[in-house]
């Protein structure tokens, strides 16, 4: 696949890193970002690359000698967070409450993905959890910033969802699924 940036070789190192990983955990569902990385970021893109380099090549035995068993995931799915009808939404609640909506400078054309979407996971209940894990990335997320500005009670209540595309797979399923690992 293409790379966007850094060397090839730093690029193979990551990619045998994750093949590694893969064998030896050998999960039946991986989860990473689409080919924008999400809102775009250029990290979030990388990590794209190499999760896909590392679905195709982990089940190959000629792929990466000296990693561990081959194994083949059996799917492979992109986490679409930036939904515009969630996006909308939202800003209507804020609109409806007196207030301004913190998401006034974003690009709504970025978030046109429902289309996309082949899975929805109901996961309201869970969203404190979501959150305690964005914010452990203290240097790279402001606590008090746009990512945590919805109220947690109006998420749950608007939009207690999770989207995904099914992006591979190595085992039949039917869209719209409601579960991963189906």
């Amino acid at each position: 696949p293409e790379k966007s940036i850094g060397s090839d070789a730093q690029w193979e190192e990551a990619t045998e890193a994750l093949v590694r990983v893969v064998r030896d955990f050998r999960p039946h569902v991986m989860i990473t970002y689409d080919e924008h990385g999400g809102y775009p970021h250029p990290d979030h893109i990388r990590c794209h690359e190499v999760s896909v380099a590392a679905f195709d090549q982990a089940g190959d035995p000629d792929a990466f000698p000296g990693t561990g068993e081959p194994w083949s995931v059996d799917k492979l799915y992109y986490t679409h967070g930036f939904i515009r009808d969630r996006m909308v939404l939202v800003s209507d609640e804020f609109e409806k409450h007196g207030q301004e909506s913190p998401f006034k400078e974003w690009d709504p054309s970025r978030g046109d993905l429902m289309g996309r979407v082949t899975t929805q996971i109901t996961s309201g209940d869970y969203f404190p959890q979501r959150d305690d894990a964005l914010r452990a990335h203290a240097t790279q997320i402001d606590p008090n910033g746009v990512f945590f500005a919805v109220p947690l009670e109006w998420q749950q209540r608007l939009w207690p969802t999770e989207e995904f595309e099914l992006a591979k797979t190595r085992v039949t399923t039917s869209i719209p699924e409601t579960d991963l690992f189906t």
